[in-house]
């Protein structure tokens, strides 16, 4: 393969366009809102993100080089094929679970970050045990997007992947610094409109290839490889199921979707864009699936990749742009792959200032840092995004398979946080002691059933597990769901154990070390700052119960479109000494 010039002028030109709209977001933004709130104003754009740009970002929220690659690689892979490609569904019904349960009353209340809800209820230690999981979910998500784009750039101007990934994301790290919120939504409007033309111009031109047969016939028989159509067998229903809820129920609780709910301009809109989103998801997963598709119906040998196929070459993930390279006309595969991978590259900065907000908003500034200035914040957002983004690279390197990063970009999400997320907005009478029994238990349990990705043997061995590839045995029983139940329930049941034991008697109160329990329906202990109805319990009451902190982290949870907010719930009426 040629070294092409053509196809680095592509990738040249559009990252210039997404740079460009980047830097007009940037300066946007940097004029929006008052001194005091520009970390604020950078993680959740000044809260008025309308419905078109709205829609458009929380699409691209998905649908990224990750989605577009990954889906085009199930579907071209013999064995699997469409019936595994899950993510578009997965993806898309996580939306509209989003949105029907989960936007309006994060949305309602005025949160800053996802984070912001546990830590009113369980505390700021809390906070910062959830902020793993949902670090590690961002980074994954991050790497299978790094991990793509080098794919592409290593097929259009034949670099090794491994530099193609360094040096995409380098560009994506530097790129994010940029703006906040405001960089990332408009570079997304870009994102989908250089997706949808991209792809769909370069499917005609690929499906019309002598060499590929019509995809009609190969997705139901036999030519080239397995049909493109797939199945399911009876031995593996329930991983089927078990990867399925993953992506679906472990698709809702990211700090990047809720991102975009707690931008919106209300509540409504908030649940308006899921919905959306979930239309686009699927809409713009169909020429990712067409690609897999040729790629299946395609006898490379007649074509100028030649042989051994791309299977064969250990190349899959690199389907769509192999497809894009070889079976296209010179001039839409430079159009198609440039704008593919300028689409990829500004998916990256989501993941990236969504784990950056997180850590400066929950862990530097409510935790250690309360009386930090918003220079400072600001500061440790950028410094962040630097660590971040160094440490996505390295998974990217490590991980073999973009599909495979999408499930490890999911698995902590979904057995730690999103039954806590349940909790802590849905179930009355949970405390600290409950979510650290659940985060614990769905912890164990999800790293004892081991992890092929991670070359990790399963330290329980549950019925139908085998022996896979490299010597690592694969679970088919759907662990990760029992994970996430075990986790849940026991969240309960401690909670409420504990709560009856303290207010019995049973237990003192001394015992009660994280103030969980008794301190928290102790007047005594609360600060007459945090004083007010029961039945009109605002935002900014989210401070902790100390008396030398509270104006501080009062001032700092005080959103004023939270005031008209009533909040009846006597356990959320409460606030924590922590």
């Amino acid at each position: 393969m040629a070294f092409h010039v053509e196809g680095l002028v592509a990738i040249v030109v559009f990252y210039l366009a997404i740079l460009a709209v980047g830097i007009w977001a940037a300066w946007k933004t940097k004029n929006t809102g008052s001194e005091g709130d520009r970390s604020e104003a950078i993680i959740v754009g000044g809260r008025d993100i309308g419905l078109l740009v709205g829609g458009f970002t929380m699409t691209a929220t998905w649908v990224g080089g990750g989605y577009i690659n990954g889906t085009a690689e199930a579907v071209y892979v013999p064995g699997y094929g469409l019936a595994w490609a899950q993510a578009p569904i997965g993806y898309s019904l996580s939306l509209v679970l989003g949105g029907l349960f989960f936007a309006k009353p994060m949305r309602s209340k005025g949160y800053v970050t996802m984070l912001d809800p546990f830590q009113q209820l369980y505390g700021k230690r809390m906070g910062g045990l959830l902020f793993i999981p949902a670090l590690m979910g961002e980074m994954f998500w991050a790497a299978a997007i790094f991990s793509a784009l080098g794919a592409t750039i290593s097929v259009i101007i034949d670099i090794n992947v491994n530099i193609s990934v360094i040096i995409s994301a380098l560009i994506a790290t530097m790129y994010t610094l940029v703006g906040g919120l405001y960089s990332v939504a408009y570079t997304d409007v870009v994102q989908l409109f250089c997706i949808f033309l991209g792809l769909w111009i370069s499917v005609p031109f690929a499906m019309s290839h002598p060499a590929v047969t019509d995809i009609g016939l190969t997705a139901v028989q036999q030519v080239y490889q397995a049909p493109w159509l797939g199945s399911v067998n009876s031995l593996d229903i329930y991983t089927w199921l078990d990867n399925f809820l993953l992506l679906t129920l472990g698709g809702i609780p990211w700090q990047a979707y809720f991102q975009r709910v707690l931008s919106s301009s209300s509540a409504t809109y908030a649940q308006v864009l899921s919905f959306l989103a979930a239309f686009g998801c699927l809409v713009m997963a169909l020429p990712a699936v067409l690609i897999g598709a040729i790629g299946a119906s395609t006898a490379w040998n007649e074509t100028e990749y030649g042989v051994p196929d791309p299977i064969t070459k250990k190349e899959a993930d690199m389907i769509l742009p192999i497809v894009l390279q070889y079976l296209c006309p010179v001039y839409i595969s430079f159009f198609g792959l440039g704008a593919v991978s300028a689409a990829v590259m500004s998916s990256a900065d989501s993941s990236i200032l969504s784990a950056s907000s997180m850590f400066a908003r929950n862990i530097y500034q409510l935790s250690f840092r309360q009386n930090a200035s918003d220079r400072e914040i600001v500061w440790v957002m950028r410094i962040t995004v630097f660590l971040f983004g160094a440490s996505a690279t390295a998974m990217a390197l490590l991980a073999s398979s973009v599909y495979g990063l999408w499930y490890l970009s999911s698995d902590l999400v979904y057995i730690i946080i999103f039954p806590q997320l349940l909790c802590v907005l849905f179930i009355k009478g949970t405390n600290t002691y409950g979510a650290i029994a659940g985060y614990l238990f769905g912890l164990v349990l999800r790293i004892t059933g081991g992890e092929p990705y991670l070359y990790l043997q399963p330290l329980i061995y549950y019925p139908g597990c085998y022996l896979g590839e490299n010597n690592i045995y694969i679970q088919r029983f759907p662990f990760k769901t029992l994970a996430m139940l075990t986790s849940f329930f026991t969240n309960i049941i401690v909670s409420y154990l504990a709560k009856y034991l303290f207010e019995s008697g049973t237990l003192p109160p001394k015992l009660d070390f994280l103030d969980a329990v008794v301190a928290r329906y102790s007047r005594e202990h609360m600060d007459k700052a945090t004083l007010v109805k029961s039945d009109n319990i605002v935002l900014n009451e989210l401070a902790p119960v100390n008396p030398r902190h509270s104006l501080t982290l009062s001032s700092t949870f005080t959103n004023k479109e939270a005031f008209n907010y009533v909040d009846s719930s006597p356990e959320l009426s409460n606030t924590e000494d922590n």
